[in-house]
C-alpha cells in the first residue's frame, strides 16, 4: 500500500496536507473542530483510549493544550495502524506517519502510551499481540534493519550498499531497533500476563537479537555489517567505507547509525548501551517467565552484566565546563562527543527507559548540560528551546525532545513551560512535529509524525495524573 492509499483509508489526507495556521498566544472564539479522521475512516478504535480521551479533556482547562491532546493521543490507532490476520493470529503494521514503512523503534513507542489501557479493552490487546508477532518476523527477515514495509518487496533504498531483502525498507545498524521490541513485549507481558504473542517465530527471534548484540560487541572477531549510501549527506553514511570508525574493545555493543537515523561518529553509542543493558534483563526475565530457554535467559542476565561493567567504566567522561557526565559516543580510546539526538534512545530519555533514576547526580549534571548552550546542538530562541540535532540542521528544536524533557523532569515549573512550547510548536496545526524552527513554528518538517504525538498524548495524560493543576 503507497502512501496516497493509506492516507485515504486513514481519512488523514485533509489533516497532513493542509497547511499550518499559526494560533495568537491567547486564542480568540472557540478553538477548530476535531483534525481527526471521521470515526468511520479510522484505522482503529479502542473504546479505552476514547475513555482516557473524555477523563483527560475534563481536566484540561486550556483549550488550545485540550485541542491538541485530542487531536494528537489517538493519533497512531487513528492513521498509522494496520490489523489484519496471519498464520491464524494477530498482525499489525504501524507505519511511522507520513513514510509507509515501519520502524522497528517508532512502532513500539507510538503504541507504548496505551499500554495502561491494556487490562480493560481486549481488541488492544489484540493489536499489541498483533505488532509483537510482526516485529518478531521483521527481526528473523533482518536483524540489522531498521524500518520495514508491509510487504516482501524492494523500495527507495534498494541501491544501498548493504545486504538489501525484499520487505526491508532501510538498513541502517542501531541498537535501540532490537531493544524496543524487547520493550514492547515486556510491557504487553507486565500489563496482562498474557502468553499468546510468545511462539516459536518470537523465542528464534529472541536467540537471533541475543546474537546480533553479541557480534556487534565484537569481542571475538568484527562485524559483517557494512552500509553506505551514494548521497552527499554525511548522516547518511557511516565512516570508514561503511563500517565505522575504529574502536578499541571494551565490552559495549558497536553502532553505526543513532535512533535519529543518522552515522555515529564514534561507535560506542552511549544511550544504546544503556538500554541494551535494560533490554537485556527484560529479555531474561521474559524468558523465565514465559519459558522456553533458560541458557539464553542466563545469557541476557550475564551479557547485561558485562554492558553494565563496561558502561562504569566507559560512559562518564570529563566535560570541560560540565564536569564528570554522560558522554553520547565514545571509541574505547579517549576520544568522546559530547552532544545529545533529540529521538530515544537519548542521553536526555535516560530515565524515561529505566536506564538511570532521575535524580542521579552523573544524570543531573548531563541533563543541565544538555539543557544548555554548551550543547552544540540545544536551540534557544524567544518563545521556544530544545534539543535539536544535525538530521535537520541548525535553529530546529525537536519537540519529541522538549516531550522528552518533561517526561524526565521533576520541577512543575519545568513541565509548565513545556506544556507551552509544545503549544507554541505545533504552529496552529494541532499536531506535534519532527522538528521546528524556534521561533517560527510554522516552518516545520514531517505533519504526520505519529511517535511524537502518541509521546505528547502520555506526556498529557501523566500530567493529567500527577500534576492537574499544570493544565491550566
Amino acid at each position: 500500500m503507497n502512501r496516497r492509499e493509506f492516507l485515504q483509508q486513514s481519512g488523514a489526507a485533509a489533516a497532513v496536507m493542509a497547511g499550518p495556521r499559526v494560533l495568537m498566544a491567547e486564542p480568540q472564539g472557540a478553538m477548530p473542530a476535531t483534525m481527526r479522521p471521521a470515526k468511520e475512516k479510522r484505522c482503529f478504535s479502542s473504546a479505552a483510549v476514547e475513555a482516557k480521551i473524555a477523563e483527560v479533556s475534563r481536566k484540561i482547562a486550556d483549550p488550545q493544550l485540550r485541542w491538541i491532546f485530542e487531536n494528537c493521543y489517538p493519533n497512531t490507532l487513528d492513521t498509522t495502524v494496520r490489523l489484519g490476520e496471519l498464520d491464524g493470529g494477530p498482525d499489525t503494521f504501524v507505519i511511522t506517519g507520513d513514510i509507509p514503512a515501519m520502524w522497528l523503534r517508532d512502532s513500539t513507542a507510538q503504541v507504548t502510551p496505551y499500554a495502561p489501557l491494556l487490562k480493560g479493552d481486549a481488541a488492544l490487546q489484540r493489536l499489541f499481540v498483533g505488532l509483537i508477532r510482526r516485529q518478531a518476523r521483521c527481526v528473523l527477515l533482518d536483524p540489522y534493519a531498521n524500518a520495514f514495509y508491509e510487504s516482501a518487496r524492494m523500495g527507495e533504498h534498494q541501491t544501498d550498499e548493504t545486504e538489501m531483502k525484499p520487505g526491508v525498507h532501510e538498513r541502517k545498524w542501531e541498537i535501540d531497533s532490537l531493544c524496543y521490541p524487547v520493550r514492547l513485549a515486556w510491557t504487553y507481558y507486565k500489563q496482562t500476563g498474557d502468553k499468546t504473542p510468545f511462539d516459536a517465530a518470537w523465542h528464534e527471534a529472541a536467540r537471533l537479537t541475543v546474537h546480533t548484540l553479541r557480534v556487534e560487541q565484537q569481542l571475538n572477531g568484527g562485524s559483517p555489517y557494512h552500509f553506505a549510501r551514494n548521497t552527499t549527506s554525511f548522516v547518511d553514511n557511516a565512516p570508514d567505507n561503511g563500517r565505522g570508525n575504529p574502536a578499541r574493545k571494551t565490552g559495549l555493543i558497536h553502532s553505526a547509525f543513532r535512533p535519529s537515523d543518522d552515522a555515529c561518529f564514534f561507535p560506542y553509542f552511549i544511550p544504546g548501551n544503556f538500554f541494551a543493558e535494560v533490554a537485556l534483563r527484560q529479555l531474561g526475565w521474559l524468558l523465565r517467565e514465559v519459558g522456553g530457554d533458560a541458557a539464553l535467559a542466563a545469557d541476557c542476565d550475564a551479557f547485561a552484566g558485562e554492558l553494565k561493567a563496561a558502561l562504569e567504566r566507559e560512559a562518564v567522561m570529563a566535560h570541560r565546563v560540565a564536569g564528570r557526565i554522560f558522554a553520547f559516543e565514545v571509541d574505547g580510546y579517549g576520544n568522546t562527543l559530547f552532544v545529545d539526538d533529540a529521538n530515544a534512545p537519548s542521553l536526555l530519555s535516560l530515565p524515561y527507559l529505566g536506564c538511570c533514576a532521575r535524580n542521579s547526580p552523573t544524570y543531573l549534571r548531563t541533563r543541565k548540560f544538555l539543557l544548555s548552550e554548551e550543547n552544540p546542538y540545544f536551540v534557544k530562541g524567544v518563545h521556544s528551546e530544545g534539543v535539536g540535532g544535525p538530521h535537520q540542521g541548525p535553529n530546529r528544536v525537536w519537540p519529541l525532545a522538549v516531550v522528552m524533557r518533561a517526561l524526565t523532569s521533576t520541577d512543575d515549573r519545568e513541565i509548565g513551560e513545556c506544556l507551552k512550547m509544545l503549544v507554541w510548536l505545533s504552529a496552529g496545526s494541532g499536531f506535534m512535529h519532527e522538528s521546528a524552527e524556534a521561533d517560527r513554528p510554522e516552518h516545520f518538517t514531517r505533519s504526520w509524525f505519529a511517535w511524537c504525538n502518541s509521546l505528547f498524548g502520555e506526556l498529557v495524560v501523566q500530567v493529567a495524573e500527577t500534576r492537574p493543576g499544570l493544565l491550566g
